[in-house]
């Protein structure tokens, strides 16, 4: 049975912890946090980087900071993981990253150990929970990278893997958005994917309230006009751009 691989809190421990949900559909909701480590995108504006971005890791990042792997990076097994999520006595479980599905095997163990917790994957949409895993999973917050993350978009964007999770009831799309014209481009793929408007996120891209407060001043009136939901990143306004919250 393999180790799950999970980033770090600031005291070294594996980044498990209880919180409301900051985010997309959940928001405001009392869950369980795990954030696993590793990615296969590198956004350049992502506010997780030390998941990924480890010292010999020449993708771009706009921060430019390298991380060490040995101080970023915890293993645990899954049922010494299962065992610190539920003594947080949280009856929904967020697993995050990184991109947790590519420890889809890892998880399908953790979750055996928590058969009575709802759970919810934040994936970027470029790969699938296996069978073991998916069955258990309540919610999909699937959020697909624009071209201004700085990944090319045949990485990011595979038509197999979108097209599976716009015709799943269980997903929602919340896209980043940085700028007014990265509208149109999910626009676009609404349309070439047949993605409910009402279970479409716009989210402001940004790491502080005054940034996201900005951003949503010409957000807004683009979700209104084209029917999809806005998410704030609460989680931001309440304790800033910090890790474990």
């Amino acid at each position: 049975m393999a180790d799950l691989v999970l980033a770090t809190d600031d005291t070294g421990d594996a980044e498990i912890f209880a919180s409301l949900q900051g985010e997309g559909p959940s928001a405001g909701t009392p869950v369980a946090f795990i954030r696993l480590s590793r990615c296969n995108l590198a956004c350049t504006w992502c506010d997780t980087a030390y998941t990924w971005r480890f010292e010999g890791d020449d993708r771009p990042h706009r921060d430019g900071i390298a991380f060490e792997k040995r101080a970023n990076q915890v293993k645990l097994s899954p049922e010494k993981a299962a065992m610190k999520v539920a003594m947080l006595g949280q009856k929904r479980l967020v697993i995050t990253g990184g991109e947790p599905l590519m420890q889809s095997g890892a998880l399908a163990d953790m979750l055996e150990h928590l058969p009575d917790i709802a759970v919810e994957i934040e994936t970027n949409g470029t790969t699938k929970a296996n069978a073991h895993l998916d069955i258990r999973v309540d919610q999909y917050n699937v959020s697909p990278k624009l071209a201004h993350s700085g990944n090319a978009a045949e990485l990011a964007l595979i038509p197999e893997r979108l097209d599976a999770y716009a015709a799943d009831p269980r997903a929602f799309f919340k896209f980043v958005v940085a700028a007014p014209s990265d509208v149109d481009e999910v626009l676009a793929l609404v349309r070439a994917y047949a993605m409910v408007p009402a279970r479409v996120f716009l989210m402001a891209e940004g790491t502080t309230s005054e940034a996201l407060r900005e951003r949503q001043k010409w957000l807004s009136p683009l979700c209104l006009k084209h029917g999809f939901r806005m998410s704030d990143r609460m989680h931001i306004h309440l304790y800033g751009d910090t890790r474990g919250t």
